[in-house]
Parts: C-alpha cells; structure tokens; sequence
C-alpha cells in the first residue's frame, strides 16, 4: 500500500486509497459499493448541473442575479435549496440505517463502521445542515419583509454567513468521495474522536465542517438581531412585531450565544487532535466531561433555536387559516422569551448517567420540565386560536394539526426523560432516538414544511400544488408514526442506539414495521419533487402576482409576488399587529403614495462565492494537512474580506421614477382584479387578492 510520504508533502496525508472508489474496486463489499455508488451520484450529478447550467446558457442570470446577490430574500431561498438538497440525503441515509436495522438479526448488509459513518452523516446533516439553514432561511427572507425594511442590516456579511454554512455542506459531500466521515456521532464525543481511537480523517471532516459553518451561524444572529433592533418600520414596536419575527429574535440571541461553545469545543478537540493537546483524552489531565458540556451548552439550546422558528410559522398559519388574530399574543411573547432563557438552563440533562452527584441531577431535571409550561403556553393559545375560527384544512394547516398532536407526544417523553431515575434505565437505548426525533420532525421539519407552501407564492409568484401538497403532507405525518412510534417500544425493550445488528429476536417486528414508515418517508420526499415539479408546469394557472392568496395578515403580503428587490415602494407605516389585515378591512391597503423616492441598495458583489471557495479550500487543506494550500486559503479570505472594505462604489441608487412605475402597474393590475374569497383559494380564479372582511 502506498503512503503519504509516498506523494510528498504538497498532497499531506492523502493517499489514493482514500478515494471510494478504490476501496470499492479493491474490496467490492456491499458496504463499500453502496458507499462508491453514493459518491458516484454526487460526482456525476455536479458535473451534469455544471454542463446542463454552460450548455443552457443559465450560468450567467444564475451567476448575476444568485450567487452574487446581495438581496436577503435570494440569500433566504439559496439557504432553503442548501436544506432541501441535503435534506434528500439526510433522509436516504435515514431509510437506509432502518433498512439494515431491519435486517440486523441476521446480520444485515452494512459493516459496522459503514453503518456508524451514516449515523453521524445523518445527525450532522439533518441538524447543522438541513434544519439550520431552513431556518436561517426563512428567518432571511420573511423577517425584513415582515418589520417594513429593505434588507438585512449587513446584506454583505448575510452573503459571508451563506458561503460558510455552504463551505460545511461541502465537506460533508465530499467526504463522501474523499476519505471518510467520522464515525463518532453528530455529537463527535472524545476520546473516541480522539487521535489515538480514531487516527483516520473522518472526525477531522467533522470538526472542519462544524466549526466552519458555525462562524456563519454566530454571524447571522448578529445580523438577525441587529435587523430586528434598528430596521423596523414606523410605528413598529415590539409588541407590534409578528409572532415569527419574535422567534426570530429569540433564535438570534440563542445563536449568538449559544454557537461560541461550539466552536470553542470543536477547537479544542482540533487541538487535542493536531497539536497533541489534551484537553479531553483519558490522560495527562484530560478530561472529556468538559467535551460534554460545552456541547451541550450548545447543544440543547440548539434544539429550542430550531423550534423556535417553527412555533413562528406555525403561528403565522393558525391566525391566517383560522382567519382570526393569535388568541392571548401577549402571552405567546412571554412564553417565547422564557423558552428561550430556560433553554440554557437544562443542558445536564443529555448526561445524568455521567456521574455528578444527586442534587446536581435533580436541579436539571426540574429545570427541563419548568420549560414544557411556556410551551403548554403556546399549545392552548393556538387550539384558542383555532376556536370558533372560520378554519380552513389547507395544507400548512395539515402540518400544523399533525404537529400539535405528534410534538405533544414527543414533549410528553421529554418530561418523562426529566425524570433522572427514568432516564437512568432508557438512556442509550433507542427510546432516547424516538424522543429525539419526534421533537424535531414534527416540531421543526412539519413547521418548515408548512412555511414552504405557505410562503411559496410570495417568493416565486405562484402557488404549489394542493393535491399533492395533501399527498406529501399526509406520508410525512404517517411515516413518522410508523418510523418512530415503533422505535418506543424496542428501547423499552433494551435495544441500545447506534446498534448496526441484534440478537434479540423480539426487536424485529418493530424494525420491520420501522422500515415501512422509513420507506413512507421516503415517498413523502419524492412527493415533495413531484409536488414541485407538477406546480412548476402548471405555474401559470397557479400564479398569484398580486401577492395575498391566503388572506394574509402581515406586511409581507402586502407586496407583489414575488416582491421588488427593494421590497417595498414606501416603507409602511404601522398602527397595528396585524398592519394588513386591518388596512384591508378599512379599504386602504393598496393607496399610492403622494409621493416616492429614490431607494439606494446595495451592489452585487462575489465575496461570498469567494468566501466559499476559499473556505472550501481551507477546510480540506486542515482534513488533509496540506499546509501551504492552508497559508493559501487564509491569505486569499483575508485578502477578500479585507478589499472588500475599500471598495467605494458599493451602493446603487433606482430612480423615484422606476420604483413608481413598477408600484403603479401593480395597483393596476389589482384595480382589474376579482377579489375571491377563502373558498376559491385553491381554483385558478385566485390571482393573490384575497376578498376583504372584518378583522377578528
């Protein structure tokens, strides 16, 4: 075998048998050909999108008016295309972990360490990967629209988040053909992920992938809070502001002080790896309990960061489809507020069997079940909401009805995992894996879900596909059911988490029925292509250029679909919450202005591209050891960022003119609109001006 020293130092520690695809060739296992035959899917459908987007001629409006734009909701919708991609592998690797665990009395299919990476791909992707920029991207690009700004407060630094948190997808997509991942869990918990239990390059993709894109998660919650804090329009104060853009500020904060532990953790582990530290090894004063810490200091806040959001957009669609105001408002702030101070509060309780003392252990565990009331909260004030409302079962509202009976459950567990002495006899088993999963499927990925056809037809101007939206909607809620209900009980029984095979006999039944919902989850993704796809073809029956198809009740709708890049032609003054349902009610919703101005935004710019090339390079350059193509990748970002900052031409200004030219063919086309009522919603007649009637 060929080694390192045998390439010379510019190649670092890489060897040609690292490639997937000569491991496979020269040990054809089933483990290795299902690993060469992923990596095959991402080499080659790389270089068909790059010819497909040369030969089209698509490359240069993508390169323009995309990757180098500077506009929040372009950014917002790239960060949402980032998740959905990755979300397809996420969810593959998933049925494909349940499909060898159902084999798994005899053995399966996978090689232990085959199945340990997909466990940690699998965590890391669908957490840093899948549920972060979903929700980063409907932070990006709802939240300005919602307060009455132009854009984010730092557009340019938004573009800089993007392009670190795409460097970190990166990574993991080609640890796929280059190497492997770790195999240590999307927790990476030393000393196992140390050098001496694992020497390879695959906790090293995760640390480098991690800690990369947790810089751009910190840099978004200071953009977000920032934005929140100084571009609200007139009129706006806090308790004026939507319910979605509250989470969004509670979520800004939890990331601002929340992604630095996980910085300084993987770091340190970095170290421990590299430098022979010894931070968290078994000797020489190691000691990884400070690991599991500082994790957790992330790590539980993390999850109340992504469910935030989610209770956000779930808000949004109980006020709107119940066409009523949110019952009790003022306590839905509180209880945001509170969830997201206590959620760093409760952070032992992922460790309780880790050896601090009784007391210690009681403390966190009352903590955690303290925080379920502000979340009791939140459930009544929405089935309130709902209550005597003129309910309207669109898909969004299917999401959330499957959230509120799916996510209670998945709370309930929590509090009974609150319970040290329960928690004591389950943890490690896959029971902890069912608790885990039914918070954020139904909690996080429902909420995502139900905002993206929600908001579909704001952002491209038409609406998505109602049949198949009931058809995707319905395979997710079932799908979980029979994925993870079933999971309960195997733990009840024993079976530990991360387990590749068994010998019990008993767990099988229920991995059988696991495998069917995994196989139902499955189809709701590829429902959720076709959904796509169908809607794409019949967009012009679809389309809804007047911008409120849903009767909505907050600015955003009080624009064109989708709306101008300076989103709107004057920025609005507020009076109320709920600013556009009341306008419409009074008749005043769409008046011209007595006059308009000039609107100066900011000029397209490729630092993020750059920053996610450079940053690319770098984080392989750090897996590998290739030391100069690391003093390269740091030299060439710093040279960008720091050019950036001389740059003099960096605005650009649209004429008065232009702005009411465009402002004006829209309330044209609205003075020539049928308005259609909630009933039509969903027939061709709806052109996105929904009939006014009195606000509740």
């Amino acid at each position: 075998m060929t080694t390192s020293a045998d390439w010379g130092w510019p190649l670092g520690v890489f060897i040609p048998e690292q490639l997937s695809f000569v491991r496979a060739f020269n040990n054809p296992t089933t483990s290795e050909l299902i690993g060469a035959g992923a990596a095959s899917l991402v080499v080659l459908g790389g270089l068909a999108l790059a010819v497909f987007l040369i030969w089209s001629g698509w490359w240069r409006p993508i390169w323009r008016d995309w990757l180098t734009s500077t506009d929040h909701k372009r950014i917002g919708i790239m960060y949402i295309v980032l998740s959905l991609v990755m979300l397809s592998r996420g969810v593959i690797e998933g049925a494909l972990m349940r499909t060898q665990q159902a084999a798994g009395l005899n053995g399966g299919f996978l090689t232990p360490d085959h199945f340990a990476e997909l466990f940690s791909t699998h965590g890391t992707i669908m957490v840093f990967f899948v549920a972060m920029p979903f929700v980063t991207g409907f932070i990006n690009y709802i939240m300005p629209l919602q307060i009455g700004a132009r854009d984010m407060s730092f557009p340019v630094m938004n573009q800089v988040s993007l392009g670190l948190t795409v460097v970190g997808a990166t990574l993991v997509m080609i640890s796929l053909v280059l190497g492997q991942f770790s195999t240590g869990g999307w927790t990476a918990y030393p000393p196992y992920t140390g050098k001496v239990f694992s020497p390879g390059v695959g906790p090293d993709y995760w640390i480098w992938s991690v800690a990369i894109a947790g810089i751009g998660s910190t840099l978004t919650g200071i953009n977000v809070a920032v934005t929140i804090y100084k571009e609200r329009a007139p009129g706006m104060h806090l308790f004026r502001m939507p319910l979605f853009t509250w989470t969004a500020l509670c979520a800004a904060i939890i990331l601002i002080f929340a992604m630095p532990p996980l910085t300084v953790s993987t770091l340190m582990l970095a170290m421990d790896r590299y430098l022979d530290f010894h931070f968290f090894t078994n000797d020489l004063g190691g000691n990884m309990m400070n690991y599991a810490n500082l994790f957790w200091l992330f790590g539980h806040p993390e999850v109340y960061l992504l469910v935030l959001p989610a209770y956000g957009i779930f808000s949004e669609v109980f006020a709107t489809y119940s066409g009523k105001r949110l019952y009790s408002y003022t306590s839905l702030v509180y209880a945001t507020m509170a969830i997201a101070v206590l959620s760093f509060t409760v952070w032992l309780h992922h460790f309780f069997t880790m050896g601090q003392g009784a007391n210690v252990n009681i403390a966190f565990g009352i903590a955690t079940m303290v925080i379920a009331i502000p979340t009791g909260v939140k459930v009544y004030d929405w089935m309130a909401t709902m209550f005597r409302g003129r309910i309207r079962f669109s898909v969004p509202m299917v999401y959330a009805t499957g959230f509120l009976i799916l996510f209670v459950i998945g709370g309930l567990t929590g509090v009974i995992l609150a319970n040290p002495t329960i928690d004591y006899q389950v943890h490690n088993s896959v029971f902890l894996v069912a608790h885990f999963h039914n918070v954020l499927i139904p909690g996080v990925l429902y909420g995502m879900l139900a905002g993206y056809h929600f908001w579909f037809p704001k952002a491209f101007g038409f609406r998505l596909s109602e049949g198949w939206g009931y058809v995707t909607a319905t395979l997710w809620i079932f799908g979980f059911a029979f994925t993870f209900f079933p999971i309960y009980f195997v733990g009840l029984l024993g079976m530990p988490r991360r387990s590749v095979s068994y010998s019990d006999p008993a767990f099988e039944p229920f991995m059988l029925v696991a495998v069917f919902g995994a196989a139902m989850i499955l189809s709701a993704l590829g429902a959720l292509v076709v959904q796509l796809l169908v809607s794409i073809r019949k967009r012009e029956t679809f389309s809804v250029p007047l911008g409120d198809p849903w009767n909505g009740r907050t600015l955003e709708w009080a624009t064109p679909s989708p709306p101008p890049e300076y989103n709107f032609a004057i920025i609005p003054t507020v009076t109320d919450r709920d600013m556009f349902a009341v306008a419409k009610a009074q008749g005043n919703a769409f008046e011209k202005p007595a006059e308009y101005e000039d609107i100066t935004l900011p000029k397209n710019t490729a630092i993020g591209m750059m920053v996610w090339v450079s940053g690319t390079g770098l984080g392989l350059a750090l897996v590998w050891q290739v030391w100069w193509l690391v003093l390269v990748c740091v030299i060439g970002m710093l040279v960008v960022l720091i050019g950036n900052t001389f740059r003099t031409d960096a605005h650009r200004v649209i004429p008065a003119a232009e702005v009411a030219a465009a402002h004006q063919a829209w309330l044209d086309q609205i003075a020539a609109a049928t308005p259609v009522g909630r009933l039509g919603e969903a027939t061709p007649h709806n052109k996105g001006l929904a009939a006014q009637e009195a606000v509740q």
